[in-house]
């Protein structure tokens, strides 16, 4: 008998489910740094998932970007077998045969020059902080000990100790000071306040180019080109965090790209490793990351093999143009819908870019927790996000009847909660 089941609490066996005694194990031997939905997934492909009593429900999530090819895409499950019989890991102590090909893809594929990969999202953005100071030392001209970098209320780029401390999220602070210095904060999409932010020691503007945490928000058009344009006059970095927002989900392969803005730095992530391996990167100029010398940054697993291999393959499937194509056909498609939802009044409103969208839940339908839960109950996978949000993100392969029906399940939820 496992240890578990004497834990307190424990859901009784004649009365509990597969899933509640499941749920009931994971929380009772982990730590609560999540709230997930009462699910329990043992399989899945494309956009449907499977859970452990057989159970099938669309995920109109996709990993928050991270299966933008959806689960188990079958080029890049060959590409990680392929990678798997030959070779895994070296760490950078050593070359190996997959590396120069994913950083000369990588850079060609974002206009830029040098590729430095690491892991997660919140490496790719800690990477672009150093980064950002040491040329503001060495390439500006800041004074030492004075380097700042702009942000945006509202961001999310992580949860590692010094991003948290330009978060204006409480959650994501309380109790994990004292914060790294060095940041300014200024209301998202404000060019003005932007501008009157940037001093002679200001060494970058970092910014998601849409805010998806914070539900989804574009900026107001014209917006990304004049923080280039701000940036620019004043030999400052545009930093553009696009580790949800990039590789194909707003219907280009960046956001940036709705506004012909080119960043001096891209940050990557998610989609960047198929669904399968966690992949991120910093993407910039010789110029920019060249300031970097051996010993001043690394990563055991950062570009190893396998995520290269992987990441490779991304590559080469964004490169045809077919994902930016769906996304943007897709997209419009789900925010006609939703667009028909706020007139109906079943919904206050909603805003994204491609197949991605937040969808803003009146008081009187419950929390987006709750409706959440209750898409649960119909076969539809989808998060909330500061109480009274939900995220719709399906990944770029799903059918167009799929969408539908998913979309049919919410309209029905939230009729009913009418």
């Amino acid at each position: 008998m496992s240890t578990t089941a004497h834990a307190p609490g424990t859901p009784s066996a004649p009365d509990a489910s597969a899933t509640d005694l499941a749920v009931h194990a994971a929380e009772a031997r982990s730590a609560h740094n999540y709230r997930p939905l009462p699910v329990v997934i043992a399989s899945a492909e494309g956009a449907w998932t499977t859970d452990i009593e057989g159970r099938r429900s669309l995920d109109l999530l996709a990993g928050y970007s991270a299966l933008n090819f959806g689960h188990r895409n079958p080029r890049l499950i060959a590409a990680a077998k392929a990678q798997l019989d030959r070779l895994t890991l070296t760490s950078r102590a050593f070359h190996h045969d997959r590396f120069a090909d994913f950083c000369a893809g990588l850079a060609d594929l974002c206009g830029m020059e040098t590729v430095l990969p690491m892991n997660t999202g919140a490496e790719a953005v800690e990477t672009a902080v150093k980064v950002a100071r040491k040329w503001g030392y060495r390439i500006k001209g800041v004074p030492p000990g004075r380097a700042r970098i702009v942000v945006a209320a509202g961001n999310f780029h992580g949860r590692t100790t010094t991003v948290v401390s330009f978060s204006t999220d409480p959650d994501a602070r309380a109790d994990f000071g004292p914060f790294t210095p060095g940041f300014d904060t200024v209301p998202f999409g404000d060019a003005a306040a932007l501008e009157a932010a940037l001093t002679d020691e200001t060494v970058a503007v970092l910014i998601e180019p849409v805010q998806g945490e914070a539900g989804v928000l574009v900026p107001p058009p014209g917006y990304l080109a004049r923080v280039r344009e701000l940036t620019a006059g004043r030999g400052v970095l545009f930093i553009a965090d696009e580790i949800q927002s990039g590789l194909a989900r707003t219907g280009r392969t960046f956001a940036c790209d709705h506004e012909d803005v080119t960043p001096d730095m891209y940050l990557l992530g998610k989609a960047l490793g198929g669904g399968l391996v966690p992949v991120s990167a910093v993407v910039s100029s010789r110029a920019v990351l060249g300031v970097l010398r051996p010993g001043q940054h690394g990563s055991t697993f950062g570009g190893n093999p396998l995520a290269c291999a992987v990441a490779l393959e991304v590559i080469a499937m964004l490169r045809t143009g077919e994902f930016q194509q769906r996304s943007a056909e897709l997209g419009a498609h789900l925010h006609a819908r939703l667009h028909e939802m706020t007139g109906a009044g079943l919904i206050e409103g909603s805003r994204g870019r491609g197949l991605w969208a937040g969808v803003d839940v009146p008081p009187r339908h419950g929390s987006g927790s709750a409706v959440a839960r209750r898409l649960l109950e119909r076969g539809v996978l989808v998060k909330d996000t500061h109480g009274t949000t939900i995220r719709l993100a399906p990944p770029l392969v799903i059918d167009r009847s799929d969408l539908d029906w998913g979309l049919d399940r919410l309209t029905e939820v939230l009729t009913r909660s009418a």
